[in-house]
């Protein structure tokens, strides 16, 4: 139809390359009258001319990255188009004045840039080139980790409880210098004090010996105050399995302070402050204990003294006192329990021999029945062996002419009082056939001459 352009005539047209013509065209038409076909047509070729502007600017920013060849910088000729050598240094984004990286400072095999000066460094122990052997004097040192507290208890018992075999403070001395107790070494002292509660009466004394010593090496009186604060708060626990624990612990402090363990002011420091009865019991044992010996030193007998370091003369004089306690009172498991805590087992002849001299200097049956009694306690509970009953009668059989000196009828009564010990199974029918006799000698009248009837 004439007067009217198709769809595709126009987007042909706008498609078109625009020349100076169709300017002086536009500025024609502009003043003219325009169908609707030829007003579509004019904003086509607007747009068109528009997007034509835009390529040919970006084309002349990425111009410079050409070479005057007309090839990318960074690719090489004899490769195809497109593919990038990835040797070269230089940038390959098409940016850039083509410059390698860190100005040739920088990559495998470079040195650095021209005229760097390099200080020295340090010798990396990491490094895989590091000679030990060419550094100098090497100091090794032996780091010992800390002790974590849930293992404490577990290193501390066997140390404490082979002390108490051997008594060696400084055995106990290298073996805490080799473990590294850190804040918790206090807790060794504690822990020592509360096993001993639970031992003998010499476990306690060579617990306050080793507590002297380590007082000067190891341990402070603040650490050593420390410890037996928290013996006194678990004072109520201690009692359960010692119900003795009051009145040791106040032992316990009397001689640590007597010993200067702890400073003169840790009782004055519990002066009121003190709300458990058992705790205020140990304070107050501490304090007379340290009232009646002001005088002394060191409270060296507040444990007695350990059997084996006890002079003979003061055991035998102990054991006397044992037996006319028991003489006067009766009471077999208190005598039992002192002969318990001289800790001689390997002394308990003596008292055996003791008790039969004690049955010949007595006068009348009560002595004899009573020993009897007692030998037989102790003979029924172990506490005195065969060995040492039989020690004891044969250091008797002995000496017994020289008691007959003293007591003209020694022989009968050790006759007898062997007898009776036998009927109870105190000794052994060995032991009383070894018990001597002596025979009768009887003579004539004066006039005989003193000749022996045959």
């Amino acid at each position: 139809m004439a007067g009217t352009v198709s769809i595709n005539d126009s987007l042909a047209e706008a498609n078109r390359p625009y020349s100076d013509d169709d300017d002086l065209l536009n500025e024609v038409e502009v003043n003219g009258n325009w169908t609707p076909q030829e007003k579509a047509l004019y904003e086509a070729r607007l747009k068109a001319k528009a997007k034509r502007r835009m390529r040919k600017s970006s084309r002349n920013s990425t111009s410079e990255s050409f070479s005057e060849s007309g090839d990318l910088a960074g690719t090489d000729p004899n490769s195809p188009k497109g593919k990038v050598n990835t040797n070269d240094r230089k940038s390959r984004t098409g940016k850039g004045r083509g410059l390698p990286k860190k100005g040739g400072a920088g990559g495998k095999g470079v040195w650095g840039a021209a005229g760097m000066v390099y200080e020295d460094e340090e010798p990396d122990v990491r490094d895989p080139n590091y000679d030990e052997s060419a550094q100098g004097d090497t100091v090794y040192a032996t780091v010992v980790p800390e002790v974590d507290e849930r293992e404490l208890e577990k290193m501390v018992n066997p140390i404490v409880q082979e002390y108490f075999e051997h008594g060696d403070t400084k055995e106990v001395q290298m073996l805490l210098k080799g473990l590294n107790l850190g804040p918790h070494k206090y807790e060794f002292s504690s822990m020592a004090v509360s096993l001993s509660l639970e031992g003998k009466a010499s476990h306690r004394e060579l617990t306050s010996r080793l507590l002297s010593d380590l007082s000067v090496k190891l341990l402070s009186q603040n650490d050593m105050a420390r410890a037996f604060d928290k013996i006194l708060k678990d004072l109520p626990e201690l009692m359960l399995d010692t119900p003795e624990a009051p009145q040791m612990l106040g032992q316990f402090v009397a001689r640590a302070i007597a010993d200067h363990v702890l400073p003169m002011a840790f009782l004055d420091s519990y002066k009121g402050k003190v709300d458990c009865d058992h705790a205020r019991a140990a304070l107050d044992r501490a304090a007379v204990l340290l009232s009646m010996k002001r005088e002394m030193v060191r409270l060296d007998n507040v444990w007695g003294v350990g059997g084996g370091l006890r002079p003979v003369k003061h055991l035998v004089k102990e054991m006397n006192l044992l037996l006319k306690e028991y003489l006067i009172s009766g009471d077999v498991s208190e005598a039992e329990r002192c002969l318990r805590d001289l800790e001689v087992p390997h002394f308990h002849h003596e008292l055996v021999y003791e008790a039969v001299v004690m049955v010949l200097e007595s006068k009348g049956d009560t002595a004899s029945h009573m020993i009897v009694k007692l030998l037989q306690s102790f003979w029924k509970t172990g506490l005195i062996t065969v060995d040492q009953m039989n020690r004891g009668f044969h250091r008797v059989y002995d000496e017994l002419p020289e008691i007959n000196l003293d007591v003209p009828h020694a022989h009968s009564l050790m006759e007898n009082f062997v007898d009776l010990c036998y009927q109870e199974s105190v000794i052994t029918k060995q032991l009383r056939d070894a018990c001597p006799s002596r025979g009768r000698k009887r003579f004539v009248s004066e006039g005989d001459g003193g000749v022996i009837k045959n």
